[in-house]
């Protein structure tokens, strides 16, 4: 395969796992942190990133979510799970530094 191929696989695989993130939300209503931030556009470890300092921007802000159940790894686990608006409100509070997370936080204060 040649760097061309590998590049346009790369970004069709990267609008796919954006496009099914977004279309899970538009459908629940309601997400987990890093599936709001993979419909941002992140890559999926820093999806992770990003929804662990908004889960602290989370605590400080006294929103909970909505708990819920999902399946990983063979077996269930707790979660929660945010809307549109519950997650603009925690991308107001946080302040990254880098540029792609800056562009994520953007477009999370934008999605309500």
């Amino acid at each position: 395969m040649n760097a061309s191929a590998r590049h346009a696989r790369q970004i069709i695989r990267n609008r796919t796992r954006t496009q099914r993130a977004a279309t899970r939300i538009n459908r629940r209503g309601n997400a987990s942190l890093t599936t709001h931030c993979l419909a941002a556009g992140l890559t999926p470890k820093e999806a992770r990133t990003v929804a662990s300092s908004l889960r602290k921007a989370a605590t400080k802000l006294g929103i909970h979510g909505t708990t819920a159940r999902t399946h990983a790894a063979g077996r269930m686990r707790d979660c929660r799970r945010y809307s549109r608006a519950q997650v603009a409100a925690l991308a107001v509070i946080y302040r990254p530094r880098k540029a792609a997370y800056i562009q994520a936080a953007n477009r999370l204060a934008l999605a309500a």
